[in-house]
């Protein structure tokens, strides 16, 4: 797969007095977009769509469920099963990452030109695990004084999204860390979700500290843990995202998650004009846009207040 640097390079650029950018294609900004994605251990699971428009709604289709009838002969009984139709509504929020290079690391590094290539990739990596940050904590109604503000009140992410219409299981009242939490949280889904695919998604630090939980208690009872109860507890498989915080952890099909970009992806670059040439450097700016929804709220839980494992 061509780097990210490969991918604006081919990017048609046009120039504007000083400044130089290109809008990619639909194909160079589903790659762009992709490598994104590759930067963190969630990206890759979760659902990418592709728009032209800003804002619009995305078709979701369901069937029912015992919809087998009795055959009889030369009779039609007039009975058709349908399908279930609704609509799930998006709007992309606009953001950019700027950077810069300056001309002096350039000459002076043992890379040479090839660096600008190299950190064109680290910003793009930073760019992905930003974006995973946003779609997983984004709080639209993050108060001003947060430190974060600038950052989370971008869009609202799946945790605030499944506080608002998931299923909640309060682990305020457990004093301890035990599989009984898993469990607890795994019943308030609907059946009809817990077919396989479902993942639990939490933080590297909770993985390790449940791992090290479990080892204890080896040590204690003198037993034995299977393995898969480290990293599958309740036969479902974690998956270990750095942006979840320690306090809480969510389950659901990673493809009910859904992040919606458009095509109108723009990397700037400039190396002319006053600022350039007198600070000697060279400007960067990379403007996207996405929202981060759910298919289906429904088949989603989350565990919120987990005891500490300390």
């Amino acid at each position: 797969m061509p780097t990210n640097a490969a991918i604006i390079n081919k990017a048609g650029t046009i120039q504007t007095g000083s400044l130089s950018h290109g809008l990619l294609n639909p194909e160079q900004a589903r790659k762009f977009i992709q490598q994104t994605f590759e930067a963190t251990n969630l990206g890759p699971l979760v659902r990418h769509v592709m728009r032209t428009a800003k804002s619009g709604e995305i078709d979701k289709i369901g069937i029912g469920s015992r919809l087998l009838r009795a055959k009889v002969e030369n009779q039609d009984d007039g009975y058709r099963a349908g399908v279930t139709t609704s609509v799930i509504e998006y709007a992309c929020k606009a953001v950019r990452l700027p950077w810069e290079i300056t001309e002096e690391t350039l000459r002076e590094n043992i890379e040479g030109q090839q660096l600008e290539a190299i950190i064109t990739n680290l910003m793009t990596r930073q760019l992905g695990v930003d974006l995973e940050d946003i779609y997983l904590n984004g709080d639209e109604s993050t108060p001003p004084t947060d430190k974060d503000y600038d950052f989370l009140k971008l869009n609202d992410g799946w945790i605030k999204q499944i506080s608002n219409g998931g299923h909640v299981y309060d682990a305020a009242s457990d004093t301890t860390m035990s599989l009984d939490i898993f469990y607890k949280t795994l019943q308030q889904l609907p059946n009809k979700y817990n077919n396989g695919r479902l993942r639990w998604l939490m933080s590297p630090k909770r993985a390790q500290q449940w791992e090290l939980y479990l080892l204890n208690k080896v040590v204690e009872k003198g037993g034995a843990v299977p393995e898969n109860v480290y990293t599958s507890p309740a036969k479902i498989k974690a998956v270990e995202c750095p942006s979840m915080s320690d306090d809480k952890i969510l389950l659901t099909d990673p493809q009910n998650l859904v992040v919606v970009n458009t095509y109108d992806m723009k990397i700037r670059k400039t190396t002319e004009g006053k600022e350039a040439i007198m600070q000697d450097k060279r400007f960067y700016v990379c403007h996207l846009d996405f929202d981060a929804i759910i298919e289906e709220k429904d088949a989603t839980a989350m565990i919120t207040n987990l005891p500490s494992l300390n």
